[in-house]
């Protein structure tokens, strides 16, 4: 039987993992979802049942659960919990926190500071952290309180465990607290094929935004306190957020759906592995190279802008990321007929250069 192919239209679909669409798991229980009555504010089954799926995730039987819309909201929240507006809160001077955020971290914790850190990758590391920590400590300065790391970083590298548990360790002998910034938490835990628990909470991580959106999930993510007490009226300062859906179930089942299924981690090896197949495809193309080695489901190329333009003109977008390049986003939905497709167009382009 002939097999047809269809033609893959240059779009949006390298811009970032955002711009792809609701998963079909998650699609489907937000449709069963609608069917009837049931309790508001998260006291409906299909809340109670994801809050659970996610311990049995994180392996923690104590965690803390709570549903917000999004990724600021996890970050900041969280954060404006950990550090008092007089206080500091270290991070990467490339961490979303700082970049992309419009400062809702300093204003949800009324003017906690952000203390910027550089590091090779987007990442910080355990000698630097405690050297920021050591550096000053004097009525004038806001004194450390948190950490924030992001998991994979901005540059789309990954900590290993061990990285993050020097940094918990430092951060602890201090009176720190961490968090971590998981926006793209599966394609971590894909990408190092290792658990969720071994890379959050058994590696000293204390409160962690738990990525949905950017896996196939629609205006839903998850912060998780792995300390009860750590915990206390978080609820409040979601509800004062704005934070607190009223039918909370069409977050909370979208959870349930792709946990149970096993998507929410096959969605994202699979982004990972489109990630890998472009990012080798475009390494084999003369005349340019990966700006840093493919890790999770971000490529980041040194382009010539030049080309860039051209591909851009030709109806394929995507983003500049200051120090790191052009990046090309894969996600739950990427197929190979449109990796091939961006890559023939950049062979092209390249070619027409010369």
């Amino acid at each position: 039987m002939k097999t047809t192919t269809t033609a893959v239209i240059p779009g949006w679909q390298f811009a970032s993992d955002n711009t792809a669409g609701i998963c079909p798991e998650a699609w489907e229980a937000l449709a069963a979802a609608n069917a009837g009555y049931t309790p508001s504010y998260g006291d409906d089954p299909w809340t109670e049942r994801a809050a659970a799926r996610i311990r049995r995730l994180l392996e923690h039987d104590q965690a803390e659960v709570y549903f917000l819309f999004n990724g600021t909201a996890a970050n900041a929240l969280s954060l404006a919990h950990l550090a008092h507006s007089y206080q500091g809160i270290i991070c990467h001077e490339f961490a979303h926190v700082q970049s992309d955020e419009c400062g809702a971290p300093e204003f949800f914790s009324g003017g906690a500071k952000l203390l910027t850190l550089p590091g090779a990758g987007a990442k910080l590391s355990a000698a630097a952290v405690e050297q920021r920590i050591r550096e000053r400590d004097d009525l004038h300065f806001p004194r450390p309180q948190a950490v924030t790391l992001s998991q994979p970083t901005e540059f789309g590298t990954l900590y290993q465990r061990d990285e993050i548990a020097a940094i918990c360790a430092v951060a602890h002998a201090h009176g720190l607290k961490v968090h971590l910034d998981g926006a793209r938490f599966a394609n971590a835990i894909a990408a190092l094929d290792m658990s969720a628990a071994a890379l959050s909470w058994r590696a000293g991580v204390d409160v962690l935004s738990l990525g949905g959106t950017k896996n196939g999930l629609n205006t839903t993510e998850v912060v998780v306190f792995f300390d009860r007490a750590l915990a206390a009226q978080f609820d409040y300062r979601g509800k004062q957020a704005a934070q607190l859906a009223s039918k909370m179930r069409f977050q909370s089942c979208q959870w349930l759906a792709v946990l149970e299924s096993g998507a929410w981690l096959r969605h994202a090896a699979h982004a990972n592995a489109m990630a890998r197949r472009l990012g080798a495809a475009i390494a084999a193309l003369p005349g340019i190279r990966l700006s840093r080695p493919v890790e999770a489901n971000g490529v980041f190329v040194d382009l010539p802008p030049p080309a860039a333009e051209a591909l851009n003109a030709r109806g394929w977008h995507f983003y500049m990321l200051a120090g790191a390049g052009y990046r090309l986003m894969c996600s739950w939905a990427t197929t190979e007929q449109e990796v091939d497709a961006l890559v023939r167009d950049l062979q092209q382009v390249l070619a027409a250069k010369h």
